[in-house]
């Protein structure tokens, strides 16, 4: 199970990974046209707008489950092991049902952008395939929550500091 989880967080890392790519490589591509021969590539504000979207929550689902995101712990460090992990549960929690609403409201969002036909300014390009794409970084972000929950609620799991991840020790390892 433990490198099934993993594959899938890397998954999830590579897809945000060529979303962050591709977008680069767009707004680079279009400010060289737009200063050099003094013609942008069309479309190029809306399509990066929506694939810096598909990076947040491809990323977001990442930290889901890696669990290295910034966070003030200041109180939790002071306390027992049995109230920081009831605290860990509860506000693992808490994201769970927010991230559960984001993904229902991104999913409303990009039904709304297919019924509408909603597209770019220039090209007329359709966004609910883009606006899908962002979709499922918030599904992905349910499953990686939800795996997280899971190993800190069962204790195979912690929110312990960055240093294990930067030294190469996973969290399910523990």
């Amino acid at each position: 199970m433990t490198k099934l989880l993993e594959r899938f967080s890397q998954l999830v890392e590579v897809v945000a990974g060529l979303l962050l790519g591709a977008c680069t490589i767009l707004v680079v591509a279009s400010a060289i046209g737009r200063y050099l021969f003094n013609f942008p590539i069309p479309d190029a504000f809306d399509l990066s707008r929506l694939l810096i979207g598909g990076c947040i929550m491809w990323g977001f689902a990442s930290v889901g489950y890696r669990g290295s995101h910034i966070k003030v712990d200041l109180f939790v460090e002071m306390m027992g092991p049995r109230m920081r992990k009831a605290v860990n549960v509860f506000a693992w929690s808490m994201l769970l049902f927010f991230v559960l609403l984001l993904t229902w409201k991104m999913f409303e969002r990009v039904l709304s952008a297919y019924h509408s036909n909603e597209s770019t300014f220039d090209l007329r390009i359709a966004v609910w395939p883009v606006m899908t794409i962002i979709w499922l970084g918030t599904a992905a972000s349910v499953v990686t929550v939800s795996v997280r929950l899971y190993l800190i609620a069962t204790g195979r799991g912690s929110l312990e500091s960055i240093d294990d991840v930067e030294q190469g020790e996973s969290h399910v390892d523990r």
